[in-house]
C-alpha cells in the first residue's frame, strides 16, 4: 500500500527553529509515521519536503512567513493523527520546559536592567530580525555573539564597523561556535583550559581543532568565531583582527591559530603585516587557500588535523588502520555528506590533492560547482544557507541527510559514503543512533563502504567514545580525524 501524505498550513505562524525540531521528532516517533517535517514554507524548504516525498499541492502553495505542517503515514489515520498532535502542540504557548523562561527577559533591554554588569550578548533570533537586535547591543556597549545566518553582508559590515569604533566584538553573523573562559557557546565542545588561542571564520573547524588538541593533551585559553565571510574582501576581516587583539593581550595566550576557508588576497596581506607586529607564535591554516608568505613567527598547515598537531609541537597523531576494502569495479566514486562546511571543505582539499575531481555546492578552490553532475565525487554541506532557512542547522537536526544518504547507498557507481558526527553542546543529543538509523537495512557493508569522523570530546554530553563505539558497532569505520576519515576514503576509490 503507498504511504499517505499529508500537509497543513498554518499562515502567518512563526516559532523558533528548535520547537520546531522537537514537534517533528515526536511526530516521527508516532507508530506508522514514516517521515515528518514541520518549518517555514520557503522555496528552499519546500525542495528539501518535496525530495523527500512530504510535499503534496496544497503544501506547495505555502509563502515563505507561512509554518508547513508535513506528514508522511503508513494510512490516512494515522496521518491525520500526527496533524493534529502537531497542531495541538503548536497552539501550547510555552511547554512545561519552558515555562520557567516566560519569566527571563524578553529584550536587551530588560536583560540589561537585571544584569547591569553584563558584556556579551548570544542573539539567536531568525535573520531577518537578527541585525537589528546586534545593532542594540553594539549601541549599548556589549559584545556580541550573532548565532543567527541570512544577515546581509551590508548589515554584517555596518555593525562591525560600529563595533569596531565602540571598542566592543561583533562576533557573526553565522557565528556558530565560541569557546570563552573556558565556557563553550553555540555549537562547540567541553575542552581543556590551556596556551592556545583560536579565531576561526569556521565553528566546525574551530571545534575540529579544538576538539583534537583536547584530546591528545593540551588545551584552550579562547575560541573566538568571527562569522564566515569575516575573511572575504568585503568585510575586510574586522572581527578577525579585533580577535587577534583580544588574544595578543592575553597573557595566558602563548600561540593563536587561525582558521578559514580561503581568504581574499587582500585580507591576507592585511593578516600578514598583523602577524609580523606579534611577539606571538601562529598557526595558519586557511583551507583551500593559495600560498602565503609568513613571518618567522607564523607557520602554514594544509589540514585542521595538522593546525591541531602543530599546536602541540608538530608530533603526528595516531591514526586507525583501515584496511582496505574489496569494493567493485564501478564503486569508484566518494559521496560526502557534511554538517560543517570547513570539514567539508577539507575533504573537498584532499581529494583534490589525491588526483581527484570533486564537486560540491560550495566548493573550494580547484573543485566544481555541483550542478547536475551525475555519477561524480561529491561533497554536500548541509550547513549552507540554502538548506538552513526555516529549519534548524543540521548539527541540531541531522534529519536532511537521510534521503541523500540512502541515494547514495543505493547507487552501484558509489564507493564510500562519508560523513562527519559533530557532538557537543548544541548538538543533536545521539547523531551516531540517528545516522544508524539512516541507514537502509539491506545494507551489509559490502559496498558502499561508510566511513565518519566525530568531532568532540569524551567531556561532551554525547560522550565522544560512546559515539565511536556505536558507529563502529554498526559496521562503520571510525577515524580520529576528518583528514583521516577523507584519506581512507581516498584509499577505497583508488584500485
Amino acid at each position: 500500500m503507498p504511504p499517505f501524505v499529508f500537509n497543513e498550513i498554518k499562515s502567518g505562524f512563526y516559532r523558533d527553529s528548535v520547537a520546531l525540531m522537537r514537534i517533528s521528532q515526536d511526530l516521527i516517533k508516532m507508530k506508522s509515521v514514516e517521515d515528518a517535517a514541520v518549518m517555514m514554507g520557503t522555496t528552499a524548504n519546500k525542495k528539501i519536503l518535496a525530495d523527500a516525498n512530504l510535499l503534496i499541492d496544497k503544501g506547495k502553495y505555502a509563502k515563505n512567513n507561512d509554518l508547513l505542517i508535513c506528514v508522511r503515514a503508513k494510512n490516512q489515520s494515522v496521518g491525520k493523527e500526527a496533524l493534529r498532535d502537531a497542531i495541538k502542540k503548536l497552539a501550547r504557548p510555552f511547554t512545561s520546559e519552558l515555562r520557567s523562561e516566560a519569566r527571563r527577559p524578553r529584550s536587551i533591554r530588560s536583560a540589561i536592567k537585571v544584569n547591569p554588569d553584563a558584556n556579551f550578548v548570544l542573539i539567536s533570533v531568525p535573520g531577518d530580525f537578527a541585525a537589528a537586535e546586534a545593532r542594540k547591543a553594539i549601541n549599548r556597549g556589549l559584545n556580541v555573539m550573532l548565532f543567527s545566518d541570512n544577515v546581509s553582508a551590508e548589515d554584517e559590515l555596518s555593525l562591525k564597523i560600529d563595533a569596531r569604533e565602540k571598542g566592543v566584538l561583533m562576533m557573526g553573523p553565522d557565528c556558530g561556535t565560541a569557546i570563552i573562559n573556558g565556557v563553550p557557546l553555540g555549537f562547540a565542545n567541553k575542552v581543556k583550559r590551556g596556551r592556545n588561542g583560536v579565531v576561526g571564520a569556521s565553528g566546525t573547524g574551530i571545534q575540529e581543532v579544538t576538539s583534537l588538541i583536547s584530546q591528545n593533551g593540551e588545551g584552550i585559553t579562547h575560541a573566538l568565531g568571527v562569522g564566515g565571510r569575516d575573511l572575504s574582501e568585503a568585510i575586510g576581516g574586522i572581527a578577525t583582527l579585533m580577535a587577534i587583539d583580544k588574544l595578543e593581550a592575553d597573557p595566558k595566550t602563548e600561540q593563536i591559530i587561525l582558521i578559514s576557508k580561503p581568504p581574499s588576497e587582500k585580507v591576507v596581506t592585511t593578516l600578514v603585516e598583523r602577524i609580523k607586529r606579534s611577539r606571538k607564535h601562529y598557526i595558519v591554516c586557511f583551507i583551500g587557500g593559495a600560498d602565503i608568505k609568513l613571518p618567522p613567527n607564523a607557520q602554514r598547515v594544509l589540514t585542521l588535523k595538522r593546525a591541531a598537531e602543530a599546536a602541540l609541537g608538530g608530533n603526528a597523531f595516531k591514526t586507525n588502520p583501515f584496511p582496505k576494502p574489496s569494493l567493485t569495479k564501478n564503486q569508484s566514486t566518494i559521496r560526502g555528506f557534511y554538517t560543517g562546511g570547513t570539514l567539508a571543505a577539507e575533504a573537498q582539499l584532499l581529494m583534490q590533492k589525491a588526483g581527484l575531481i570533486v564537486f560540491s555546492n560550495v566548493p573550494v578552490p580547484g573543485a566544481q560547482v555541483l550542478g547536475h553532475a551525475k555519477d561524480t565525487n561529491q561533497i554536500i554541506d548541509f550547513g549552507e544557507d540554502e538548506y538552513t532557512v526555516g529549519r534548524p542547522h543540521p548539527i541540531i537536526d541531522p534529519e536532511i541527510r537521510r534521503i541523500p544518504i540512502q541515494n547514495a547507498i543505493s547507487n552501484p557507481n558509489v564507493g564510500v559514503v562519508l560523513v562527519d558526527i559533530v557532538i557537543g553542546y548544541g548538538a543533536y543529543h545521539d547523531p551516531a543512533e540517528k545516522l544508524i538509523g539512516m541507514l537502509p537495512e539491506c545494507w551489509d557493508n559490502t559496498g558502499p563502504i561508510v566511513i565518519a569522523s566525530v568531532t568532540g570530546t569524551n567531556e561532551d554530553p554525547q560522550n565522544r567514545l560512546q559515539q565511536v563505539k556505536k558507529l563502529e558497532n554498526a559496521k562503520i569505520f571510525v577515524a580520529n580525524s576528518n583528514a583521516d576519515a577523507v584519506l581512507a576514503a581516498i584509499i577505497c576509490v583508488q584500485k
